[in-house]
């Protein structure tokens, strides 16, 4: 199959599987005598495992790790189950760290007192100190 029709199957963008190959995670595609790409059904097995980790919010290292696990044949799925919790635990981290946002966005709607002039909004005063950006955000919280 090709790119598009592989990308279509997977539920993923032709972009995507171009930056998988690159990056290693998937192997280049053969060439037709065309120059087009050709893809196999284990290709598509293997972009679906792919999607669905980073459908996971799994990091492309991650991912690179758990296909080196699975690449090991005579191993037991303990590696695979290591970087599962490792990501579970950053996955925590990162919900300790949206509660802790939340809270402090809570905090700033609670002192709004909509219609007031912006020089005196204590809403706008407060994104304007220092202490709610200077909280700690885990990898993956967006900061602006």
């Amino acid at each position: 199959m090709r790119i598009k029709e592989l990308a279509n199957t997977a539920g993923v963008p032709a972009d995507s599987v171009r930056h998988y190959e690159k990056v290693g995670l998937l192997e280049p595609a053969a060439r037709s005598d065309n120059g087009y790409r050709r893809y196999t059904a284990a290709d598509l097995q293997r972009l679906r495992f792919i999607a669905n980790c980073r459908a996971l919010d799994m990091s492309l290292q991650e991912i690179r790790e758990l296909l080196q696990a699975l690449e090991r044949a005579d191993d037991d799925c303990s590696g695979v189950g290591r970087v599962v919790a490792g990501h579970l635990a950053h996955v925590r981290d990162r919900m300790t760290g949206l509660r802790a946002l939340e809270r402090q966005l809570v905090q700033l709607l609670a002192a709004c007192h909509r219609g007031e002039p912006l020089d005196c909004c204590a809403l706008v005063q407060g994104l304007s100190r220092a202490s709610p950006a200077s909280a700690k955000r885990p990898r993956g919280v967006h900061t602006g």
